[in-house]
Formats: C-alpha cells, structure tokens, sequence
C-alpha cells in the first residue's frame, strides 16, 4: 500500500514499521518512500541503491540535512510486527509498539511529514532516507552518498539525525577506538612454570595503568563530553595445564569530538607507552558546531534540553563531510533493538512540532 504522507506522524510511522527493513533488505521501504516523493514538485529526487536523497533548490542562503535510516534490527520471535497502539505504563500516555518505532522510523516518519508538508521551508533542506545502518559500515548508505554523489551532502550547513533521542538535543558524538595489547611469554608446563614465562601475568600493567587512568571531561561547543577508557576483553591460554605464552587486551577509548583519529591513536601511545599495540578499530567524534548559526537558531527553535551525545552516531559521517550535526528525534535509546521496543505517541507528535517551528 502507498504511503500516505497526509495522515498523522502516528499513523505514518506505523505505516513505515510495518514495512519491514531489517538491513539488507530495504527495498520495499526505499521503493515507498521514493514513490511518495517523486510527485512532490518542490523535491528533487534522487536514489542510490536503497537509499532515497530528496532535496528543495529554492536558493536559500543556508541548507540543512535531516537525515534518518530506513533498516531496523531483526525481528524477534514472535515477531514484534505488525505495530500496535497500546495504552502505556507510568504516566507514559499512548504508545505505538513494534520494531522501529523507536529505531528510527519514528524519525523517518517526522522526516516525511516535513518533506510532504513544507514546501516552502525557511532554509533550503536536503533529506536523506538511508539503508544499511545497523550493520557493517560497508553497507552504509550515507557512506555510499560520500562515495558516489557527496555534492548531495557537501553544500549544507548543518545537520540533523533523527535517532531516538528522547525529543531532546544530543549534540555531537564521541569517537570510539579499539586497540589490542599483546603480551608474550613462553609456554611450559603448569607444574614447571620456571621453564617458561606467564604471558596473562604481564598483563597486569596493562591493567593496572587503566586502573590508573583519569579520563578527561572535555567542553567543545558549550557541550560537556566525559571521556572513557576500558578493557573490554582479555583472552590468553590454550589449556589448564599450560603456561600461557601469550595474552591480548582489547581496550576501547571513547574520546571527545575534540580529538582526531590520530591525535586518539597518539593518546593511546602516552598511556601505553612502552608496549606495543595494534588498532582494530577507529571511528572519529563529530563537534555539534553549535557556535553556528544553523545550529543556533535549530536549538532555539526547539526550545528543549541540549546535552553532549556520550556514544557514537552517524553525526560523525557528517563531520567527516564537514558538516556539523546534532541528534534528535523521538524515542528512548534505551528501547532500540528491545523486545519491547515502543514511542510514546506524543513524542513523536511534539518532535514534529518541534521540527515544524524550526523550519516553517
């Protein structure tokens, strides 16, 4: 069935949901969303595999992107599907419950309504529909807008992904980097542990300089971003009866938007320094640039909390573009990928508001 962007932001989410995405399998919600927005004579439409760019060309001064993703997480068994409308618990008023209601096609859904019912925004508005983002980053499709056609991106000023936010600000992210620490003995038999050298022993410095380590609290753009560093994993030994002749830490560094990618890799060489380790993973922070005044008047338009986005999002993609961007969207993050995954019904109806005051 077509979609139809006239109906309530409840009823298109709905709508949206139960299409069902789960990544790599996109097409019938991209073949949706692309056939909603074609006949919309203000939006120039453009598609890259399952991902659907809709852009105005009014000749603003200033452009803005909202983006959102069309995949979800797998269903559970029995499915989460087809949504429902439920009275909620704790004071929580009505909520819309199934797969992606709150990861992200609540967001989707305010995306589509905007496209449909603002014409004539204040500010020209590039919005990005993409696949591919609950898993492997190769499959990403703002990636694949990077690669094949980043003239749709590049040009704006500022942006928006609609993640599950709480309807509140999240600004930025943090970037994360994974490192494997490696230490090497010798084996031998457990019994005869002097004819070799414990590899899991010599972890303890490792250990012990984590222990040790204070992590910054970082301010970048009026935003307090807490910086952290952990083992994640440790493995080592073949059998119980062997000395272990090598074991590996793997330790993750969530590192403030202030920060490169090399200047994280370059902190890691301070903390360990001495030892040797091999990077397995690094994904760069995004500022929310909310010195600017795109980001500016977005906040103000709002009118709701803002505070620094402690994980990482796909706001770093569009830092990478050199693009500043901030999260906000309905739903608690606390509920993505949930069994019980549910958005309250006046979440999604005030994140509409609030995006209707922003840019109308």
């Amino acid at each position: 069935m077509p979609l139809d962007l006239t109906a309530d932001v409840v009823t298109l989410t709905a709508a949206l949901c139960d299409i069902e995405s789960v990544s790599r399998a996109e097409a019938a919600i991209a073949d949706a969303i692309e056939e909603a927005l074609t006949p919309l004579g203000h939006l120039t439409v453009t598609r890259i595999g399952n991902t659907v760019v809709a852009r105005t060309e009014q000749g603003h001064d200033e452009r803005v992107v909202l983006a959102g993703h069309i995949d979800t997480v797998p269903l559970t068994d029995p499915p989460n599907l087809p949504t429902r409308r439920l009275p909620g618990g704790d004071g929580e008023g009505e909520v819309l419950w199934g797969r992606g209601t709150v990861d992200m096609k609540g967001g989707v859904a305010v995306q589509l309504r905007l496209a449909a019912t603002v014409p004539a925004p204040t500010r020209d508005v590039t919005f990005v529909f993409y696949e591919g983002e609950e898993i492997e980053s190769e499959f990403n499709g703002l990636l694949h807008v990077e690669q094949q056609r980043p003239d749709l991106i590049e040009d704006a000023d500022f942006a928006v992904l609609l993640e599950p936010t709480g309807a509140i600000v999240e600004g930025g992210c943090k970037g994360t980097l994974r490192i494997d620490i490696t230490t090497k003995g010798a084996a031998a038999h457990s019994a005869r542990p002097w004819n070799g050298h414990n590899a899991i022993h010599d972890a303890a410095d490792v250990l012990s300089r984590l222990t040790a380590y204070e992590p910054r609290t970082v301010t970048v753009d009026g935003l307090e971003y807490r910086e952290a560093l952990n083992a994640v994993s440790i493995t080592g030994g073949i059998a119980g009866n062997v000395i272990p002749d090598r074991c590996t830490v793997s330790v993750n560094y969530r590192y403030a938007p202030d920060l490169t990618e090399e200047d994280a890799v370059a902190h890691m060489h301070e903390v360990f320094d001495g030892l040797t380790f091999a990077v397995t993973d690094n994904a760069g922070g995004a500022r929310p640039g909310l010195d600017l005044p795109a980001a500016r008047a977005f906040v103000d338009a709002l009118g709701v909390n803002v505070i620094a986005k402690q994980g990482w999002t796909d706001v770093a993609r569009f830092q990478a573009m050199g693009v500043p961007a901030v999260n906000f969207g309905p739903g608690d993050p606390n509920l993505a990928h949930h069994d019980e995954e549910h958005c309250p019904v006046d979440q999604l109806v005030a994140s509409e508001a609030a995006m209707l005051r922003w840019l109308a």
